[in-house]
């Protein structure tokens, strides 16, 4: 694990693609591996659909290997890096806030983390049909509407895949008052993690009260809302400990606790360990 980088790099995309969108069918034969393989985020979410070959990545500390037809979906503050690839085709879509459907954009973090999910049949082809499409959209010549059709094929894309990780949970319509009120605090978690850590300040975004705000994720989840908040914050923190070299009271600060005694006890109380101990624990 490399200790030289002072924070986790961010990719952006690259400056010919100001748009804010590319979509490309590739081989991992040109696909920049030694690049990937460092851990790092993208500043637009990032959406695979493999076509063959395998592929092994990581992402949060979680590895995963997959065969054949799959789609991956990574959220831009995921940390991840891909291992190694044999024989592998797939079709990329980067896509920043700024062109995703709103809909879609709150969904997606209902959704985080999303494990990858096998294709098949009529969805595979419904999937790779799309992505072609997207494709010859982005290569067209540019004009007056290249961009607003550009962006209307890609969520479209989109929209298929998301509809393929929905149909894991529970359909909308069959969510209780508690989940969906513990699903827009999640959205709203994701969004504030490091500016706001009180129940209260999430209760009052959302327009209800704590108590109920309590009583709604503690029904949905099983947790309390002090805890999601705890385990959010500790995520990003464990992040930085394995992928960087800053210090815990660099780290600590960042996440917004000046108090970095209280930080310290809510990283064990929540990691089972110090943070030290973790950082330690995961050198390679």
């Amino acid at each position: 694990m490399p200790r030289n980088k002072k924070t986790i790099p961010v990719h952006s995309l690259p400056e010919k693609y100001r748009g804010g969108i590319v979509v490309d069918r590739r081989s991992m034969d040109n696909f920049p591996l030694e690049e990937a393989s460092d851990a790092h985020r993208h500043d637009y979410h990032f959406f695979i659909i493999q076509e063959k070959g395998t592929t092994t990545f990581e992402i949060d500390f979680k590895k995963h290997s997959i065969k054949g037809a799959t789609v991956v979906y990574i959220h831009p503050n995921q940390v991840h890096r891909f291992l190694k690839t044999k024989e592998a085709v797939f079709i990329g879509l980067l896509i920043n806030n700024e062109n995703l459907n709103a809909e879609y954009l709150n969904l997606l973090e209902e959704i985080v983390p999303a494990d990858p999910l096998a294709l098949k049949g009529e969805l595979l082809s419904a999937m790779t049909d799309t992505a072609a499409l997207c494709i010859k959209a982005a290569q067209r010549k540019p004009d007056i509407l290249y961009h607003t059709f550009l962006k209307d094929m890609c969520n479209a894309l989109v929209a298929l895949i998301l509809s393929h990780y929905l149909e894991k949970v529970k359909p909308v319509e069959k969510f209780s008052r508690f989940e969906t009120v513990s699903k827009a605090f999640k959205i709203s978690l994701e969004k504030n993690f490091i500016n706001l850590k009180k129940p209260a300040e999430y209760a009052k975004l959302l327009n209800i009260s704590p108590s109920y705000l309590n009583e709604c994720v503690k029904n949905a989840t099983g947790n309390s809302v002090s805890h999601l908040i705890q385990q959010r914050v500790i995520l990003e923190a464990k992040r930085l400990l394995y992928h960087s070299n800053k210090s815990v009271k660099e780290i600590a600060a960042e996440l917004g606790y000046d108090d970095y005694p209280y930080f310290s006890r809510v990283f064990s109380k929540i990691a089972g360990m110090t943070a030290l101990t973790f950082r330690n624990k995961n050198l390679d």
